[in-house]
């Protein structure tokens, strides 16, 4: 399994006339932590697709706990269980940094695509070796 945890603070611009983030909010905050999941591996989605593969999004689910306050730190844990095929799934626990209250939790699934074409493929060998160690068998 691959971890990594990024903090952020909401932002106003982030909350809804309640003083709350906004819901849709949620699925920017998996964006961040998606980003910095892969950028932990050593590879940023730009560098992905410099070499020719995209990773839409075709699958989102949240559940919301908590809600979460302007100023407000947030962890945003970001997690890869499996070794992905042709679609990657990141799993995500959004933390208040205070007292460790789960937030929200949820998943994005992503095919891979050839740039040029828009075809799925398989995980690209680069990506691959990037996350190998970590499902080295024990």
């Amino acid at each position: 399994m691959i971890l990594n945890t990024f903090q952020i603070r909401v932002r106003y611009a982030d909350t809804d006339q309640m003083k709350r983030v906004y819901n849709g909010k949620f699925l920017e905050y998996f964006e961040i932590g998606r980003t910095e999941l892969i950028r932990e591996l050593g590879l940023s989605y730009d560098g992905l697709e410099k070499k020719g593969f995209l990773l839409p999004v075709i699958e989102a689910y949240i559940k919301y706990f908590h809600p979460a306050e302007y100023d407000e730190l947030l962890n945003i844990e970001s997690s890869l269980r499996d070794k992905p095929l042709a679609r990657l799934k990141i799993e995500y626990v959004i933390k208040a940094e205070r007292d460790s209250r789960v937030i929200a939790t949820g998943f994005t699934t992503h095919a891979f695509l050839d740039a040029q074409t828009l075809r799925v493929v398989r995980s690209p060998e680069l990506f691959n070796n990037l996350i190998d160690k970590y499902f080295e068998e024990k």
